[in-house]
């Protein structure tokens, strides 16, 4: 049963995910990438906004939380985890592991998209 909450969650996150960065792309008209900024900072709001609700707060149930974190803002953006996950390694004063996190998450990021695309390209 768990994973029809991730399952319905995800078919929510991730259209919306394509209107939103379409939609805010096509109305900046800018070559830097705001759809994508938009949905990455929304999400980290989103899961900010959850989070608290249901560790702190205690209104959202764990198949809620399932549907909203795991499900949709998983298919929505990975990058309000690794905002959240940062989070929760400085609440635990691990600091750092949370720059680590962070340095390691976005250089080693930008290496491993640019090496899968000269892996492609490498295969043309």
């Amino acid at each position: 049963m768990t994973y029809l909450y991730v399952i319905a969650g995800a078919a929510a996150g991730a259209p919306l995910r394509y209107f939103a960065a379409s939609h805010v792309q096509g109305w900046t008209n800018w070559t830097f990438p705001t759809g994508t900024m938009f949905v990455n900072l929304t999400g980290c709001l989103l899961i900010g906004f959850i989070a608290t609700l249901a560790e702190e707060r205690e209104v959202i149930n764990r198949e809620a939380r399932l549907l909203l974190v795991a499900g949709f803002l998983g298919s929505y953006t990975t990058f309000s985890a690794f905002g959240y996950e940062t989070l929760e390694l400085l609440r635990e004063n691990l600091v750092l592991r949370a720059l680590l996190n962070v340095g390691l998450s976005t250089s080693v990021g930008v290496l491993a998209a640019w090496a899968g695309m000269a892996l492609a390209r490498a295969g043309t």
